[in-house]
């Protein structure tokens, strides 16, 4: 796979995404809302997901953009507020986020980072995945329902037991978002 060093079309990105909240389990509790609003960003504005894992107040995502799209912000920001529009009103809103017809859901950035080489697609790859074993929600990946491993699993690309031993999986710390 060809990867390219400048956010150009095609490119293949990281992505860490936050909500405001981080002590709430809002993703996990509307997991399916958040796949609806990705479904139907991703029926207008096609992109891969190459990895995915929900956790309650974050996500992790490694996407490829077709060859004539480098518009990952503007996917996003549909995402959130596809997403955001399922979520019943109440949360604090600050009078920036008000004036701007804001929800306070998510935070307004996220993290990205540009794939280099099929090496530094991996090692994304794995981070996400292995993601919810480090927050200590399960001990083994596959054992998280709201992550792409399963599809992995299925394919043969990884064993069901990837990553059950947490000592022997090596992550590059870079990735801690």
């Amino acid at each position: 796979m060809r990867y390219r060093r400048s956010q150009a079309a095609g490119g293949t990105y990281f992505f860490t995404v936050n909500l405001r909240d981080r002590r709430g389990t809002l993703l996990v509790d509307h997991v399916d809302d958040l796949r609806r609003a990705t479904r139907i960003v991703r029926e207008r504005h096609p992109f891969v997901i190459d990895a995915w894992a929900v956790l309650p107040d974050h996500l992790h995502a490694v996407w490829t953009l077709p060859e004539d799209d480098s518009d990952f912000p503007t996917h996003w920001s549909l995402i959130k507020a596809g997403f955001s529009r399922t979520i019943t009103a109440g949360e604090p809103i600050s009078a920036s986020r008000e004036r701007k017809g804001e929800r306070g859901i998510w935070q307004r950035r996220f993290w990205e980072h540009q794939i280099r080489d099929d090496r530094d697609r991996q090692a994304h790859i794995d981070y996400v995945h292995f993601n919810p074993v480090k927050h200590g929600y399960v001990t083994r990946a596959s054992d998280w329902p709201h992550s792409t491993i399963h599809r992995y699993i299925r394919d043969g690309i990884a064993s069901a037991d990837w990553a059950a031993d947490p000592k022997q999986v090596i992550l590059d710390q870079r990735f801690d978002r």
